[in-house]
């Protein structure tokens, strides 16, 4: 929901700085990067890197090149830290001690989680909630986006590349959306599904030509900001709105409420900027692990939504 807003914040200013930051513009680390890559990285130097390096790795894709920047960078740490000096920043992040081919443990590992705790959810759901139930669909498909987003998290702090970048990014953006079409169809939609058709058609043609402008066009990571903070905005004030005005009829709408304002809460974690600690666990990861209960209590509520929907429609075909 708008948890995944603040996460495209921290990513956003994270990208607009990888063309440059303290540490990389350092003389020190350029002068290192330079002399390891010709040293190792061409002829004999090359091959023996290839025939030694672990098969996990080749398979993530790190390069002798990419060994070649995280070793400078630690280097370059070193200095900094052996001179009194705050540590750096590289190409807009922070150093991580990279465990086996995880460029970011923590991270990766949260996001897995929280994958997890959706497939688990998920299965949840499809075992306690009837197909007849009239949101079973629209709550089904919303899993799967997640699962998908999460997967792509997961795969983007395994390895940082332009392509794992754009998937997180492009995935993030369809979880907000599908929550905005979830809240339609949930207040407006089970009455007039026209118009619930109409809304996803039109969320359907938003989301492809934004994926379309940054990857055709031009990939500008600012206009990527505002616009998912845009809907991330829509999306909670939405949620909110339909919880308070039924709270008291349906108790359960209050566990949407603890979501929406939990997770606005929890994205101040991301205005946290620190180096991670023991080199693994920056603000990033830490609001990634936080977020997995968030996502058991949605889903419980969706299941829950569903149910008293259920109960409600057959009561009103019994009595026609």
């Amino acid at each position: 929901m708008a948890g995944r807003t603040a996460r495209l914040v921290l990513l956003a200013g994270a990208a607009a700085l990888a063309s440059g930051s303290q540490g990389d513009r350092e003389p020190v680390y350029r002068d290192c990067v330079l002399g390891c890559d010709e040293r190792n990285c061409s002829g004999n130097a090359l091959k023996h890197f290839r025939s030694h390096q672990p098969i996990y790795m080749s398979l993530a894709g790190w390069t002798c090149r990419d060994d070649c920047k995280y070793e400078c960078m630690w280097v370059t740490v070193g200095l900094y830290l052996q001179e009194g000096h705050e540590v750096p920043q590289f190409h807009g992040k922070w150093p991580f001690s990279r465990f086996l081919c995880f460029q970011e443990p923590a991270s990766a590992v949260a996001s897995f989680l929280n994958g997890l705790a959706s497939l688990v959810m998920l299965c949840r759901y499809r075992a306690s909630v009837p197909a007849s139930s009239p949101m079973y669909p629209t709550c089904v498909a919303f899993a799967w986006v997640s699962l998908n987003a999460w997967f792509w998290s997961t795969v983007f702090h395994t390895r940082d590349t332009d392509l794992t970048e754009k998937m997180d990014y492009f995935c993030a953006s369809t979880v907000i959306l599908h929550s905005v079409y979830l809240c339609c169809v949930r207040t407006v939609g089970l009455q007039c599904p026209a118009v619930a058709s109409a809304f996803r058609a039109l969320l359907l043609l938003m989301l492809t030509a934004h994926v379309s402008y940054l990857s055709l066009i031009h990939f500008d990571y600012g206009y990527n900001l505002a616009a998912n903070v845009a809907i991330g905005l829509v999306n909670a004030v939405w949620w909110l709105t339909w919880c308070l005005w039924n709270q008291r009829r349906l108790p359960h709408a209050r566990k949407c409420m603890v979501v929406v304002l939990l997770l606005q809460g929890l994205s101040l974690l991301e205005l946290l900027d620190f180096p991670p600690l023991f080199w693994v666990l920056d603000a990033h990861a830490i609001w990634h692990f936080s977020t997995i209960p968030v996502h058991v209590l949605f889903f419980s509520f969706l299941e829950d939504d569903s149910l008293y929907l259920l109960k409600e429609s057959e009561a009103k075909f019994k009595l026609d």
